[in-house]
């Protein structure tokens, strides 16, 4: 992996609506889903789906096989595993051993981060 790759990858998933296309997706591993399905479970038009669905095949986040008349779109599950090994290869300086206490740690990560508390906000007049 190297960087200008990384930086496609995460260019194309900077996108809402590409990043819950490609974890969908990700859900349904290789047997993936047609265009219709992906349109359909995440409320997205035709045309709209269809400029997204392109910039990940373009990115290779996804792979797409003609079927008949109907498109099957894949997410390209070793270029995932493949970022998030680059994005962690540094972890802890080759540490292992710290590294999986942070993985054992993920349930406690809200006393470090807790949740944005968001304001209300009230018109005045």
């Amino acid at each position: 992996m190297n960087k200008q790759i990384a930086t496609t990858v995460f260019e194309s998933l900077s996108s809402g609506i590409r990043l819950d296309i490609f974890r969908l997706l990700v859900k349904f591993g290789p047997d993936g889903l047609v265009a219709g399905e992906i349109g359909k479970k995440l409320n997205v038009p035709p045309t709209n789906l269809s400029f997204h669905l392109k910039a990940l095949v373009q990115a290779d986040l996804l792979s797409v096989e003609q079927e008949g008349r109907f498109q099957r779109f894949k997410a390209n599950i070793p270029l995932m595993l493949d970022i998030v090994a680059y994005l962690t290869e540094e972890c802890c300086c080759g540490d292992t051993e710290k590294c999986r206490d942070y993985r054992k740690a993920k349930p406690q990560i809200e006393k470090f981060m807790p949740p944005l508390k968001t304001k209300k906000i009230t018109k005045t007049k």
